[in-house]
Parts: structure tokens; C-alpha cells; sequence
């Protein structure tokens, strides 16, 4: 029984019709698609421009070229969404939802039901790379859950609906591993899925008991890594221990599923229902191989406009990227990820997280940590280990990242029982309380 396809329908989501779409998209050729985005772009445009005040206002005047179109930012939609929503739509006939807030003030937005299916279609042919059927494969989540009664029940029934079980990251001590560890040996998981870093500590322990988890749960084919950071060591570290591939999906919660590795190994694009743009500071195009601002369309949503929409991430496409089958060569990290120093220097967080990271697992004591810009001259290295670091270990550490900073600069080292997480279970590797 096709219980998730069924879910989808009785919520009113057209997902067949979603299906067979995206399949005559996957049919155009090559030398066609550039000419197939270019008349997709102008229809979502067009259809705003004519049906939704808020986007009518923030263009100012006919749409002429793609270029002229404004860059919008989450700033731009700080007002209700009833007053962002075109014609026709209002929040009883939409699907409903907000950002993270993990780059500003959450936004609450909307898609329409079949821009959604478009989303969820695009989404099961992605998993599908790897045999992973949402109505049958059983997943192993690794993501945070509400503690409201209400909201609790909500996700466990749609955890039943799309055969999930849901392991708790809010308790990630030995002993909640060893119980994780149990329920693989008795359940037929096909593929785990969920926030980097907690399915990274559980690699690490696996790593100390010496266990390879295919061979404890033989029927597991795929890890899909999200919402966080994966560096190399860490890939590298969990196809050892789970003893399967890992990919890695990039999205965010307006659009979905942005990039995605494929079989080939490569971060592809999705260029059926997005379009996805790499800007400079001054809105215009990089070249391909160039780093700059994530800017994203969505093509099929009417209900609420996601039109050159920065996301706060920056990035670069690779050149080897086509308009069919664009590639994410690099994801740089949050626009507001940046360490804004004494002298005046901007250094990107995940840049100086990568640093701290590759010293602080030298010693093989560090099981996972969290630095935080608390002075634009201090930063405090939070960290889970089985033992405390040494004076010479952490003098060691602040040396090298001054280096690499600038002179002058105050480390604090605080030993965790375990690290603050966002309610949803996300763990932010760098944050700064300075303003910038």
C-alpha cells in the first residue's frame, strides 16, 4: 500500500500529475533547456507581475530583461503573508510553512498545492537514484522533534505515513548510542537521513566499538546527510563505519531540495522546478567556477513569489555545469556566518571552523564542537570530549588560528556534557554574537 502517495493526495497535493510532468521535463534535450528556463522564468514572472500585488510593487514597472529583475531578500518579506499571497490564494488553500531562521527572522511563506507536489515529485525521484522508494523503505531519522503535545503527535504521524522511525538527537550520551545501536540490529532500515552532525557522532562511536553498521543492519543502501556542513574528513569517516555511500543533500525550506549528490558522485542542481543563480555584491551574474551569492526561482510556485531570491548562502557553480544539469562545486556557508575581527578583517566562519576542526580531531579525543564569537576579540571553542584538553593542546590551538586571524586574539575552551542545539535539533558550528 502506497501509503505516502496516499498521504499526498488526501492532503489534496497532485502528485501524479507532479510525476508526469517532471518526467517531460527530464525528456527535453540539452540544446533545448536554455530555451525551456528562459520561457519558464518569464511565465512565473509574468504571473505575478498580473496576480500578486507585493511582487507588482517591489518591480516597479514592466518586466524588460531577467537582469533588471530586483533581488529580493528575507528583509523584503517581513510583512504578513497574507499580504504577500497573489490572487486567488489565501493560507486555507495553500501549503503553509516557515524558514529555519538560522540566516535572520524567520518568514512564514506559501506554496501552492501543486508547486508542493512539484517539490515532493522532484524529491522521490532524487531518493529514487539510490532504491529508495518513500512508500516502502524504512529510514533511520536523525531529526529534532517538537516537544508540544500536539506538534509531537503530528510529526509521529507522519513519521507512521512515510515509514520513519525517529531517533531522539536531543540525547546523544553513550547510552542513548547504545540503545540506537540496538534498534538497527532489529529493524530493516534501508537508509538514514538527517542532520550531519548527529549522524557524524554516531559514526565516531561506531569507530570506537569497531562496528561496521551494514554488517549489523544488512538492508541499509544509502546515508543522506542534511542541513549542515559535510567536510571531507566526515564523509570520508561515515562511509567507513556505516559501510555505505553517502550523500549530500543542500535545500532549504522554500524551495526544497536545491543540490544533491548523484550517483556519478557529483552535487547536482535541480533545474526542473528551480533556477538557481550565483550573484556578485551588485547582482549581477558569476561566471561558472565563480563564488558569490545563492539566488534562487522557483518556476512553478504562483501562490507565493520566490523570484531571484537570495537565500543567504553563498556559493559556486562548476564549469562543468549545463543548463540541464547544473553542478554545486563549492557551498561557502551563510551570508551571516562571518568573524568580523579588530582590525577590521571579515574571515567566513566555516573557513575558520574547518581550521579548529582539523586540530582539535588531531588528538582523537574531540567528539564534536561549536565556536562562538562572543567579542569581536574573543571567541569560546565549546567542545564534547572523553577528556579535557591540555594547556599546551588549547595554547597550541589559539596559536594556529592567530595565524591564520590576526595577533591579539582571546580563546576560551569550555568542556560540554553535550552542545545547545536549535529546537529543531540543528547544530549551528559558528556563530557570532558581534554585530557586523
Amino acid at each position: 500500500m502506497k501509503l505516502f502517495d496516499i498521504s499526498l493526495f488526501l492532503k489534496r497535493f497532485p502528485i501524479k500529475r507532479a510525476k508526469e510532468e517532471l518526467l517531460q521535463i527530464s525528456q527535453i534535450n540539452e540544446t533545448d533547456y536554455e530555451a525551456f528556463l528562459k520561457a519558464k522564468r518569464a511565465e512565473i514572472v509574468n504571473y505575478h507581475l498580473e496576480n500578486n500585488t507585493f511582487y507588482r510593487n517591489k518591480v516597479k514597472g514592466e518586466f524588460s530583461s531577467w537582469e533588471t529583475l530586483p533581488v529580493l531578500k528575507k528583509a523584503d518579506y517581513q510583512i504578513p503573508l497574507k499580504e504577500r499571497l497573489s490572487k486567488d490564494f489565501s493560507e486555507k488553500n495553500c501549503y503553509i510553512n516557515k524558514t529555519s531562521g538560522s540566516s535572520g527572522n524567520p518568514i512564514r511563506f506559501a506554496k501552492d498545492k501543486y508547486s508542493h507536489a512539484m517539490t515532493w515529485a522532484y524529491h522521490m525521484e532524487r531518493f529514487g537514484w539510490y532504491s529508495i522508494d518513500f512508500n516502502s523503505s524504512l529510514q533511520a531519522r536523525y531529526y529534532g522533534i517538537p516537544l508540544d503535545t500536539v506538534e509531537n503527535k503530528t510529526v509521529r504521524l507522519k513519521d507512521f505515513l512515510a515509514d520513519r522511525h525517529r531517533f531522539s538527537i536531543n540525547d546523544l550520551s553513550e547510552k542513548a548510542l547504545d540503545e540506537m545501536l540496538k534498534v538497527y540490529k532489529r529493524k530493516p532500515f534501508e537508509y538514514i537521513n538527517g542532520y550531519t552532525s548527529s549522524i557524524v557522532l554516531f559514526a565516531k562511536y561506531l569507530k570506537e566499538k569497531k562496528i561496521i553498521l551494514k554488517n549489523v543492519c544488512p538492508t541499509l543502501k544509502v546515508c543522506i546527510v542534511t542541513s549542515e556542513m559535510l567536510f571531507e574528513d566526515d564523509r570520508i569517516l561515515l562511509e567507513e563505519q556505516l559501510g555505505i555511500p553517502v550523500v549530500n543533500e543542500y535545500g532549504c525550506s522554500e524551495a526544497g531540495v536545491i543540490a544533491f549528490t548523484n550517483p556519478k558522485g557529483q552535487w547536482e542542481v535541480d533545474s526542473k522546478t528551480l533556477f538557481v543563480e550565483i550573484l556578485d555584491e551588485t547582482d549581477k551574474p558569476l561566471p561558472w567556477g565563480e563564488e558569490g551569492r545563492i539566488v534562487i526561482t522557483s518556476l512553478h510556485n504562483k501562490a507565493h513569489p520566490f523570484i531571484r531570491y537570495e537565500i543567504g548562502d553563498y556559493g559556486a557553480l562548476s564549469v562543468k555545469s549545463t543548463f540541464k544539469k547544473p553542478i554545486l562545486k563549492t557551498l561557502v556557508g551563510r551570508t551571516n556566518d562571518f568573524a568580523i575581527l579588530p582590525s577590521g578583517k571579515k574571515a567566513a566562519g566555516m573557513t575558520f571552523y574547518v581550521i579548529t576542526k582539523k586540530i582539535m580531531e588531531e588528538s582523537g579525543n574531540i567528539q564534536e564542537f561549536k565556536v562562538v564569537q562572543s567579542k569581536i576579540d574573543t571567541f569560546e571553542i565549546n567542545y564534547v570530549s572523553k577528556e579535557e584538553l591540555t594547556e599546551e593542546k588549547k595554547r597550541s590551538i589559539a596559536q594556529t588560528i592567530s595565524q591564520y586571524l590576526e595577533p591579539g586574539l582571546t580563546f576560551i575552551f569550555n568542556r560540554k556534557a553535550q552542545l545547545d542545539r536549535s529546537a529543531s535539533g540543528k547544530l549551528k558550528q559558528f556563530i557570532s554574537l558581534v554585530e557586523n
